[in-house]
């Protein structure tokens, strides 16, 4: 196996519209399993128009799968079946483990200039996890620590552990990585990866290349990289700020239908049906 993971696909961001109506942009999703295990869905929405993104997410079911949001710019208020409620706001995540089932509705406001921006990313759970109690972990940016390496690379630490810093969203059973990172024009990166973990960049601004075959990725392309013990990052004239997102795949049967995830169409089958008959939250 090559040391350092190789490109194995690179995505580009397509627009689509979910919930009442929100404009965003999604890189992989439904068609792409099992290729991301553990990961289900990556969507970025972007927009300093209000109409994109006022209508939200009105309430909704979720079973199986864990949900993480991570806001750029703007807020998002949230509410749920349990009686919270709450605003994420810029340099904010939400790390929602749905587990047994919640309903809930996600709002998005813009900022003092009508922006919004931010990823949702769907994560999946396995068997012996999908009907644990629902949890939140709700970060402020505060919490998130920055290191700035001598070179001038910028990584955000929301999951996982660089150089002995260890972020604020700990003890999830995908073992996730979850970084925020700008690499400066002309400079190399190399960060350490688990072998057998997915492991996929998406790249917010800027360009750089994401091994050493010289493929460029550029503003909202996806990198889905093969396994590997490190990742090398590296720019030419410009910087690039992207995600670098990896976790422990599954490797279990995957049962989808909109907002629900779960291993079997028999179970699937008996989710909507209690959210039909209103015995859904446990």
């Amino acid at each position: 196996m090559n040391r350092n993971r190789t490109v194995k696909k690179i995505f580009t961001a397509n627009p689509t519209r979910e919930g009442a109506g929100v404009h965003l942009k999604r890189a992989f999703g439904y068609k792409e399993v099992p290729l991301f295990d553990p990961f289900l869905l990556f969507d970025h929405f972007g927009s300093n128009d209000s109409r994109d993104y006022i209508k939200g997410f009105p309430w909704h079911p979720h079973r199986g799968i864990e949900t993480i949001t991570y806001i750029l710019r703007g807020t998002v208020e949230h509410g749920d079946s349990m009686g919270n409620k709450g605003v994420i706001g810029s340099g904010d995540v939400q790390w929602m483990t749905a587990g047994s089932g919640i309903i809930h509705q996600e709002m998005p406001k813009g900022d003092e200039n009508g922006y919004n921006w931010g990823f949702q990313l769907w994560a999946n759970l396995p068997k012996s996890y999908k009907m644990m109690s629902p949890r939140y972990r709700d970060v402020k940016s505060s919490e998130i620590p920055e290191l700035i390496t001598a070179r001038g690379v910028k990584i955000k630490i929301i999951s996982g552990n660089v150089n002995g810093i260890v972020g604020p969203v700990q003890d999830i059973v995908i073992d996730p990585e979850y970084l925020d990172i700008t690499v400066p024009a002309k400079t190399d990166f190399i960060h350490p990866t688990k072998l057998g973990h997915t492991c996929f960049a998406y790249v917010i601004e800027g360009k750089g290349y994401f091994s050493d075959e010289k493929k460029t990725v550029a503003n909202e392309d996806l990198v889905l990289l093969n396994d590997g013990e490190q990742v090398v990052i590296s720019t030419d004239a410009e910087s690039v700020h992207f995600l670098l997102i990896a976790g422990k795949p599954l490797g279990e049967p995957v049962a989808w239908y909109g907002p629900i995830v779960m291993n079997t169409q028999a179970e699937l089958k008996i989710a909507f049906e209690e959210y039909r008959n209103g015995t859904f939250i446990k």
